[in-house]
């Protein structure tokens, strides 16, 4: 079979590895393209958990840029807001801390030390090899996962669409036009050229009747703001601790996931170079620098990925350009709140074409790996991680505001702690456990 993730490099097939070609101006603009792409998701890990937006944008530029230092600047990642701890974030403030506590500092002292769980297990891939870690993440079960993960982001999409059809369809068209007919730059950032087209759209139909802008957010917000303040910083407890950590064991596996689905888009096995054990410890150390200061966990952003697949640019310097965005935003109230009042059916219409993308990652990775569904084993490791992970039962908690907030996931109780793995971990887990008990494998990691 051939090496998970691995296609040769070939400049015909019209992929930039090097922006250098381009020039300065637009690879600034690249950059700031997967700013817009990753700012809607992780913006909304604060808004629906009650932590700080600028923390959040100040922390997802960090650690970024920390992964990228880790990982010798080799993997076009960028880490945002990981909703896999949403339920985690509720347990906790369920939790009596006293009297007018805010709970949130414990969740984050328990999202510290789910990163630290990154670091060992990245010591014992590097203490016994990536190859005896891998032969668990087959193809067969990485790429209905990395088919999940766009699936599972569906519904968000769609529910953003559904608040004003015309705009989304409107962004999707822009999106679409630009990059298959598109010329030069144009056909390189298709996703800022929908959101900016569409934005503008927008502004002119609100003065017309249809829909509004928040325009109150914007003046109220402040030009210079400080992101960080003592009172978020985290806190431990060790009930918060026990609710938290254990969802680690299941974001690792969607770790596995988003880096195999960056390979399979550009072409080149990270899980080799530089090597997964400096993926899972930049993703994690990235984890606890973010928690450590009162944000939320980090983890690799599928919306970047579709980004990739689409504009075919690959080069990481582009992802450090977005971190260093997303740091200067933190310190910007009034520029934030102008994205941040973006109508969501903006959102909605370029998400609906990234989330497609990332599935079709998955499919593709499936496919050059020459996966053989002729054989049950194959077929019934498929069917369950794609049935799970879409099908397990949804359950309600609440944001900050009491509103409620529909997430996938069960819960369980440990020693009283409730704890939610979400359908994605559960069906990464099923997978893994099926790849490992039924006989026929025919796969064999090359490193």
């Amino acid at each position: 079979m051939k090496e998970l993730g691995v296609q040769s490099e070939n400049p015909s097939d019209g992929a930039i590895y090097d922006v250098k070609q381009l020039g300065i101006p637009k690879t600034l603009l690249l950059g700031i393209q997967h700013t817009f792409a990753m700012f809607g998701a992780t913006v909304l890990v604060p808004i629906l958990t009650g932590l700080s937006i600028s923390t959040t944008l100040l922390m997802a530029g960090l650690g970024t840029l920390l992964f990228h230092l880790i990982t010798k600047g080799k993997v076009p990642a960028f880490l945002g807001s990981s909703f896999a701890f949403l339920g985690g974030y509720a347990a906790v403030k369920a939790m009596d801390f006293g009297e007018g506590v805010n709970a949130l500092p414990y969740a984050c002292g328990g999202v510290f030390i789910a990163g630290l769980v990154y670091v060992v297990v990245a010591a014992l891939v590097k203490l016994f090899g990536a190859k005896k870690v891998m032969k668990f993440f087959p193809p067969v079960v990485t790429g209905p996962i990395i088919i999940a993960i766009g699936l599972i982001l569906a519904p968000s999409a769609i529910n953003n669409c559904k608040t004003d059809w015309l705009l989304a369809i409107i962004a999707i068209a822009i999106v679409i036009v630009c990059n298959i007919w598109g010329k030069g730059m144009v056909k390189i950032i298709p996703i800022m050229l929908g959101v900016v087209g569409t934005y503008v759209i927008a502004i002119i139909l609100a003065k017309c009747g249809h829909g509004t802008i928040d325009y109150a957010t914007i003046k109220n917000a402040a030009w210079i703001g400080l992101p960080l303040k003592s009172s978020e910083f985290m806190k431990f407890d060790i009930s918060a601790i026990v609710a938290v950590v254990p969802i680690a064991l299941a974001t690792m596996m969607e770790h596995i996931g988003d880096i195999s689905a960056i390979g399979a888009t550009t072409g080149k096995n990270y899980i080799a170079d530089p090597g997964l054990h400096r993926t899972l410890l930049g993703d994690g150390l990235a984890t606890s620098l973010s928690a450590a200061f009162g944000g939320p966990a980090n983890t690799t952003y599928g919306e970047n990925t579709g980004v990739l697949a689409l504009t075919r640019v690959y080069d990481p310097v582009v992802m450090r350009i977005a971190a260093l965005f997303a740091v200067i935003l933190s310190f910007s109230p009034k520029f934030a709140a102008v994205i941040q009042v973006i109508p969501s059916a903006i959102i909605g219409g370029v998400s609906l074409i990234l989330y497609g993308m990332i599935s079709s990652i998955g499919v593709r990775n499936v496919v050059e790996n020459a996966v053989d569904f002729t054989k049950s084993r194959n077929l019934i490791i498929a069917a369950v991680i794609l049935v799970t992970s879409l099908g397990i039962e949804y359950q309600s908690v609440s944001n900050e505001a009491g509103e409620s907030v529909i997430a996938s996931g069960i819960t369980f109780n440990v020693a009283g702690v409730a704890i939610t793995l979400s359908g994605l971990a559960i069906a990464a887990i099923a997978g893994i456990l099926l790849n490992a008990i039924l006989p026929g494998k025919d796969y064999e990691f090359k490193e």
